[in-house]
């Protein structure tokens, strides 16, 4: 046995190796994914976020930690035994336990071992005042993210509840990070682009629905821009700083969806209950969009109908809840009202998501917008690409505004991006395209008034605006509309 205060050589080395496993991933990651720790004095900024339960049956060792951590974190709460510690998990989740390992009736490892078997959704920081080989193994084993020796010093457990917190935030950023590396979680990047007055309206109720936590139903043909508009409805809100992530229900399999929507605890692989966190989760505190909706399995649209409404989640596997912090945002390019009156879509899920709708509206009802978002993705691709940007010319945008975009603003982006890599725009849509026939100049003509008049009625009648987002000058406008009227 070791005296309080001392620690065997053996269990320190294996201490050591654990802490320096836990931490390889660390020191892997880009330096771009490390957490600062700018303003929050010495441990740093994931502490004054962290939640903590403290498990001791000593008052005083209760009462000492309570209050060394309390000024520190956002949330903290203590049990004097593990039945206390138990109940209070199922009404709340805490981001570190601190257990006593030595405690009247069950030891903080054996307690441990036995959470981790219904759901223990936290990381455990083990004090003791003895630490033998066997008990180090055993505390690692069952995945104790870190051991303190008593006695120790405030600034001792402030530390270790510090590099715990931080670990925890750099493997939720790590996994959401390679999730977004995917191919089907980049397809909406930047923000909601335009000026058109449909567009603004769309504004308008982002800004309504900013400040609330209410779900939103995003709407509207494919491509024109669904996920952006989500990712411009969470930059607004509240919870801007915290994961926005995307899952489109079409491009995860039915097979996988609910592992990777809900988590697993694994019993069967370990008795230890080894964990997969799944995407809701790690999203907690920020926003979740579904995307292609009418595709989520009808056994997932159950589950997430009592998960929108109670906001608890229960991995698969586990007999613990979690309580969750999300906005749910959902879209789609379908007709849900006949998914339902066919079956394949729950009446009570849709009443659940359909309480504030918006419209994204057709890229050929935005011409307007056209020169905004050509210009846009002409200077995002041109500097991707390392390539100089082709002119838009008058010739060039008349084109665009003349074409029907059966594929919305994708297919713009699409165009935009091969063009740049071909060195020019199409036949169809370059100033070269022209025959030059009386035919082709009434056609050209034709679609020059339309596209001018279309932005006019845009700004309402303001012939200086209406020349900026033509990129021509108002003499030429005012010269279009006197050669029109006579």
């Amino acid at each position: 046995m070791i005296r309080a205060g001392r620690q065997a050589p053996a269990a320190t080395a294996i201490i050591d190796r654990g802490r320096d496993a836990m931490n390889r991933t660390t020191a892997s990651l880009p330096q771009q994914v490390r957490p600062s720790r700018p303003g929050h004095g010495e441990f740093g900024e994931g502490l004054a976020l962290a939640s903590v339960l403290v498990v001791d049956d000593e008052p005083g060792m209760r009462n000492f930690l309570v209050k060394v951590l309390g000024p520190h974190c956002k949330h903290v709460e203590a049990a004097g035994d593990v039945d206390e510690a138990a109940r209070l998990m199922d009404r709340a989740h805490f981001d570190i336990v601190i257990l006593d390992n030595v405690m009247p009736g069950k030891n903080g490892v054996d307690w441990l071992q036995e959470q981790r078997r219904v759901g223990f959704f936290a990381d455990a920081i083990l004090i003791t005042a003895f630490a033998d080989l066997e008990t180090a193994i055993r505390a690692l084993r069952a995945g104790a993210a870190d051991f303190v020796l008593k006695p120790f010093r405030s600034n001792q457990i402030l530390n270790a509840v510090a590099r715990t917190i931080d670990r925890q935030h750099l493997r939720r950023e790590n996994y959401l990070l390679k999730y977004e590396l995917s191919a089907s979680a980049l397809a909406g990047r930047g923000n909601l682009i335009g000026r058109s007055e449909v567009i603004s309206e769309v504004r308008a109720m982002l800004e309504k629905a900013a400040p609330l936590p209410t779900p939103v139903l995003f709407t509207g043909d494919s491509g024109t821009g669904k996920e952006i508009a989500a990712r411009t409805l969470h930059a607004m809100s509240e919870r801007a700083d915290k994961p926005f992530v995307p899952v489109n229900c079409a491009s995860v399999s039915p097979d996988y969806i609910a592992n990777e929507l809900f988590g697993v605890v694994d019993l069967d692989h370990s008795s230890t209950g080894e964990r997969h966190d799944g995407l809701l989760f790690h999203a907690r505190g920020g926003t979740l969009f579904f995307d292609e909706i009418l595709e989520m399995p009808a056994a997932i649209q159950g589950t997430m109908l009592r998960i929108v409404e109670e906001m608890r989640l229960r991995p698969i596997g586990s007999t613990r809840e979690v309580p969750l912090n999300l906005r749910f945002m959902f879209a789609t390019n379908g007709d849900l009202r006949q998914a339902v009156a066919e079956g394949r879509f729950r009446e009570d899920l849709y009443h659940r998501i359909n309480i504030f709708q918006v419209h994204i509206p057709r890229l050929s009802e935005r011409k307007g917008d056209i020169l905004d978002l050509s210009a846009m993705f002409m200077k995002k691709f041109a500097r991707e690409l390392g390539v100089p940007p082709l002119p838009l010319s008058e010739g060039v945008l008349l084109k665009l505004a003349s074409y029907d975009w059966p594929g919305n603003v994708r297919e713009l982006r699409n165009l935009i991006e091969r063009s740049l890599i071909l060195g020019e725009f199409p036949p169809e849509f370059s100033d070269a395209g022209s025959d030059g026939s009386p035919a082709a100049r009434d056609s050209l003509a034709a679609v020059e008034r339309r596209h001018i008049l279309s932005v006019l009625d845009d700004c309402g009648g303001n012939r200086a605006e209406a020349a900026r987002r033509l990129g021509i000058s108002r003499k030429t406008v005012d010269r279009k509309l006197a050669m029109w009227d006579g």
